[in-house]
C-alpha cells in the first residue's frame, strides 16, 4: 500500500531538498511512500489525499492549526527533528517516519 505524505517547511525550498533527499531513501530501501513538498499555505488542499504530515521544525507553533485542519482524518502529524532537518537527512527523516507510523 502506497503511503503518501506531505512536507511542509514555510517557503518550500528546503522541503523541496528534504522531499528529494527523502524520495531517494525511500527509493533505496524499496518502500512504496510518495512524498510531495509543498508549502503550509496548501496543506488544506491536500490533507484528504495523504497519510503523513511533516512539519519542519520552525513551524512547531503551527501545529495547533493543523490538528483544527486535520479534524478526525487519519493522518499521522509528525514535527520534524533540527538534527535532521539542518542537514536535509533524507534517510533519518524516513526512519522517523516510519517509527512514528509503527507507534500507532
Amino acid at each position: 500500500m502506497e503511503l503518501n505524505v506531505l512536507l511542509v517547511c514555510g517557503s518550500g525550498a528546503s522541503s523541496g531538498f528534504m522531499a528529494a533527499n527523502m524520495r531517494k531513501a525511500v527509493k533505496e530501501q524499496g518502500l512504496d511512500i510518495k512524498i510531495t513538498a509543498r508549502s503550509e499555505a496548501e496543506i488544506e488542499n491536500y490533507i484528504e489525499e495523504i497519510d503523513a504530515l511533516m512539519v519542519g521544525p520552525h513551524l512547531e507553533y503551527l501545529l495547533d492549526e493543523i490538528d483544527e485542519l486535520i479534524h478526525g482524518l487519519p493522518v499521522k502529524v509528525i514535527l520534524m527533528k533540527k538534527e535532521y532537518y539542518a542537514t536535509l537527512d533524507g534517510q533519518a527523516a524516513v526512519a522517523h517516519l516510519l517509527a512514528e507510523l509503527d507507534h500507532e
